[in-house]
């Protein structure tokens, strides 16, 4: 195992504290969003070589057999395929949802050829998500029963809101329609329905919610669109799964996201971004998410990881402490270990590394079974490769 070094990505919406808090420093001059361990190019960690920093991506190029091991150059090519952060929000994030692969693959051919030069995909993968809270976190995750949502647009009693009211009348079979509706509202007259609906709501059961998103935002449909999805208060240990065309949005908080390396990201709303209706429109699975919250499965002493159907990541967490000195984890490499609390070691039968909380390792696929020690626990991101 190696030292591995996150650049911090410095998005508005971010906290001052919380990563700071982590990483056991002062607070921050200005906001601190995302620690990014992985070898995304976007913003690559790096590890030690000869007393200076390299970055991953470099070393994986030099030896991507080693590093990556043979299953997943087939599956993936020469790149690391998942991506480790933590987030931390002071304040909401964008509307969003991500493609699958398909929709990812041909969306960047298709953007290559486009003479504008704008791009929604970035890259031809697709970007499923799973967020799992290290302290109390808030989000919107996935529609809810259109019947819910009716309910609490109709207590609203604003006139403006029949037609979207008309579609989710008709069930799940109308929530696109819904959102359409929203999303596609004339421009002029935004800035009116959100001020009629953030008056409607005080006192109301989403009213926080609305006075949450429409203070930033006050002329944005996603504060309506927001009313539609499941809203979800996150205990540390619990988690939230993304799949692709899952409509979602963090609100505030911190936790640790592992998802496949890359940067498609569609945006609904409730956000200075670029917002293409259309094409969120055409990814969006209007399913109703009966159950957003994942809680995580023990899979031996200590261990516990919250199972999802890709090839691309896997997460667990592992505990050691006073009687559970020592856990054997065989996942298989390349690994990303963040040690979150207390003080460990971890090593992979090549080299210990100490690691204190909110500090990170990273090991190849070449290495042994890794063994964590100490008092503590660490997300351990692997592929889902078998």
């Amino acid at each position: 195992m190696e030292a591995l070094y996150g650049p911090i990505k410095d998005y508005a919406w971010g906290s001052r504290s919380s990563l700071a808090e982590l990483q056991g420093r002062a607070t921050s001059d200005g906001p601190e969003a995302e620690l990014w361990l992985g070898a995304h190019p976007g913003a690559p960690a790096a590890v030690e070589r000869d007393g200076s920093r390299v970055a991953l991506t470099d070393v994986l190029a030099a030896a991507p057999v080693d590093w990556l091991g043979q299953s997943v150059l087939d599956r993936f090519g020469p790149r690391l395929p998942f991506l480790l952060k933590v987030l931390a929000a002071a304040a909401p994030l964008s509307l969003q949802a991500h493609p699958d692969a398909e929709q990812a693959r041909s969306g960047y051919a298709t953007e290559n050829a486009r003479a504008d030069g704008h791009r929604n995909y970035v890259d031809p993968f697709h970007k499923p998500e799973l967020l799992v809270a290290l302290g109390p976190m808030e989000a919107l995750c996935g529609f809810r029963a259109p019947a819910t949502s009716a309910a609490v647009l109709a207590g609203l009693g604003v006139p403006q809101l029949r037609p979207v009211l008309d579609a989710l009348a008709a069930g799940p079979a109308g929530l696109a329609e819904a959102v359409r509706l929203l999303l596609t509202w004339p421009a002029a007259e935004r800035a009116g329905l959100v001020a009629a609906v953030r008056t409607a709501a005080v006192g109301g059961p989403d009213g926080d919610l609305v006075e949450l998103l429409a203070e930033t935002y006050p002329a944005d449909p996603g504060v309506l669109v927001a009313l539609l999805l499941n809203r979800v208060r996150l205990a540390p240990g619990e988690a939230i799964w993304m799949p692709a065309g899952n409509l979602h949005a963090y609100l505030r908080g911190i936790g640790v996201e592992v998802m496949a390396a890359s940067d498609n990201v569609l945006r609904g709303g409730l956000t200075p971004k670029h917002v293409d209706v259309a094409e969120l429109l055409r990814v969006l699975r209007f399913e109703v998410l009966e159950q957003p919250v994942v809680s995580p499965r023990p899979v031996a002493d200590g261990v516990v990881n919250w199972p999802v159907p890709v090839p691309d990541f896997a997460l667990h967490r592992v505990t050691v402490d006073g009687g559970r000195p020592e856990v054997t984890l065989p996942v298989p490499g390349p690994r990303v270990v963040l040690c979150t609390s207390g003080r460990l070691t971890v090593t992979d039968g090549v080299a210990p590394v100490a690691l204190d909380r909110g500090q990170a390792a990273v090991g190849p696929a070449a290495a042994g079974p890794l063994t964590v020690t100490g008092a503590g626990a660490a997300y351990v991101a692997s592929t889902g490769l078998v």
